[in-house]
């Protein structure tokens, strides 16, 4: 019987700590969120809603309003999808609210 005692002792030292293999978690995919250019909307009100819905400065808001002016596109920022959703919702609303055909969508970046 004694030796059977020092198994038992040799089997507790065995014992570890059993850490499961956490899957990485992978980074959401990430949504641009885009100004489509129309010939209606007032430059001011697309600004506006640069610096509201999106928190840009002056600055950014009306270079992004320039480059939907110019290139019939602009990106106002990259967001994950429910994010992004978000943004395209409001600006949606705040356009129709104003009576103005500005187009906003989001695609894969």
């Amino acid at each position: 019987m004694g030796s059977n005692s020092g198994n038992d002792e040799e089997r507790e030292n065995e014992r570890g700590v059993v850490t499961k293999a956490r899957p990485k978690t992978k980074k959401p995919s990430q949504y641009r969120v885009l100004l489509l250019n129309d010939d209606y909307t007032p430059m001011e009100f697309v600004v506006g809603l640069l610096m509201g819905v999106f928190k840009k400065t002056q600055e950014e808001a009306t270079k992004i309003m320039l480059d939907v002016h110019q290139n019939g596109i602009g990106v106002c920022g990259i967001y994950t999808f429910e994010v992004a959703e978000t943004k395209v919702a409001q600006v949606l609303d705040a356009a129709k609210r104003h009576d103005h055909p500005l187009k906003c969508t989001l695609e894969k970046a």
